[in-house]
This record gives C-alpha cells, structure tokens and sequence, in this order.
C-alpha cells in the first residue's frame, strides 16, 4: 500500500512517472533471457514477433525479459 502524498509537505516527494514503453522496429536484433538471440519479424502497438531461429514466439508489453541489442 502507498501512501498518499501531502500537498505542501516537505518530506512529500512527487510520484514517479512511468517508464516509457520499449519500441522495437523489424530486424532489429535482441535477446530474451529465456529464448536467447532472436530477431524481430513484425512490430505491432503493444506486442513484438520474435524469430528466436527455431522457433517464433509473440511477446507482449512491456518486454521486461526483451533487451535490443
């Protein structure tokens, strides 16, 4: 449970924002700390097609596990 900060307090710090969402482009090379090495194949709004050689998966936002290299 968070707190709710106090308008005008001095120990109150404002909220954080939210990470950005990562973008990724076709061909772009990553790697997935379960699949391994992989290449982008197709990029939609919210989920990115991964060719991992021998096998394909769809990963959905916010690839926490999905790093660009």
């Amino acid at each position: 449970m968070t707190r709710r900060p106090v308008p005008g307090s001095p120990f109150s710090k404002p909220p954080a924002a939210p990470e950005p969402v990562k973008q990724f482009a076709v061909q772009d090379l990553v790697t997935h700390d379960r699949y391994g090495l992989g290449r982008v194949i197709a990029s939609e709004a919210d989920t990115v097609l991964v060719d991992f050689g021998t096998v394909t998966y769809r990963i959905s936002a916010p690839y926490a596990k999905l790093t660009r290299l």
